[in-house]
């Protein structure tokens, strides 16, 4: 932080996303920010790192924590995405919990409901996909949570969310600008890259592989980028690759899209069994 960023006061913290797997986190992060910090598909575990996006406006610094969902860990994997969530509930300014309008408010919500701060802000997201009365059934299911405030949301098509932005403002403290102005997200370019992979795989590959593709940049020689996928089993293997190369392809040409002009991206495939249950293969992927 320059001395220049550190003298200048405005109202500035940290906001923490958090719910179960697929309530459209990354989306109304992406959404709020303009721009595409978190990778988003409609499959659980899509975000598994604590992700921070930076809003910065004249008088104001809003730095969103977003997180994976919360669930029932079958795996070791399992057990650390949650933790990751959970760790990004201590020391931020304000907690945004959400929840699906479209999904009754269940035991998953509840659970995470009962470990986040009392002043925490309850956001009803996917109103766009209910009907109102769906959305009233969530309100009055959540009211007796206590928590500062509640919101129905769209992320998708953003309805509610500027008011739910002006909210959150108003709940910040006075003090630095924790990043440079102009600066998105922290997350450095050979994660982003390698993160943009596994959208791109887990979109063209549809429901074959949920869980089961990990990836990670090996090589980075800008402008060659050598990104390693791992998956569990030699089956899988075979329809990361597709008949002819053809699902790898389709991958690389939708990755290079979102890169710069000449960049060489390289995709190599591996078999790793079980490391979503290994220590140390997850140590080495990053989790």
């Amino acid at each position: 932080m320059s001395d220049e960023q550190d003298a200048e006061q405005v109202r500035s913290g940290f906001v923490t996303v958090v719910g179960r797997p697929n309530v459209g986190k990354s989306t109304l992060v992406n959404f709020i920010l303009g721009t595409k910090v978190s990778i988003t598909s409609d499959k659980p575990q899509t975000t598994r790192h604590q992700i921070r996006g930076i809003l910065n406006d004249d008088e104001t610094q809003l730095v969103f924590v977003d997180t994976p969902g919360i669930h029932r860990p079958r795996t070791l994997m399992g057990e650390r995405l949650n933790q990751t969530a959970t760790e990004a509930l201590g020391d931020v300014d304000v907690v945004c919990l959400l929840i699906d309008a479209t999904q009754p408010f269940g035991p998953g919500d509840r659970f995470i409901a009962e470990r986040v701060p009392k002043d925490s802000v309850l956001v009803v997201n996917k109103v766009d996909r209910a009907t109102p009365e769906q959305v009233m059934a969530q309100l009055a299911a959540v009211a007796d949570l206590g928590f500062a405030e509640y919101f129905p949301v769209s992320a998708r098509r953003g309805t509610g969310v500027p008011e739910l932005v002006e909210y959150l403002r108003s709940r910040l403290p006075q003090g630095p600008r924790w990043y440079p102005v102009g600066e998105v997200t922290d997350a450095p370019e050979p994660f982003r890259v390698a993160e943009l992979v596994r959208e791109q795989l887990l979109a063209v590959t549809h429901d074959e592989l949920p869980h089961s593709i990990a990836t990670r940049v090996a090589e980075w020689e800008w402008p060659r980028v050598r990104v390693e996928i791992v998956v569990e089993r030699e089956s899988q293997k075979g329809i990361v690759i597709g008949r002819g190369g053809l699902v790898l392809k389709e991958v690389g040409t939708r990755v290079r899209r979102q890169l710069p002009e000449g960049t060489f991206l390289e995709l190599h495939v591996t078999v790793e069994k079980n490391w979503q249950s290994s220590s140390e293969s997850l140590e080495r992927l990053g989790y």
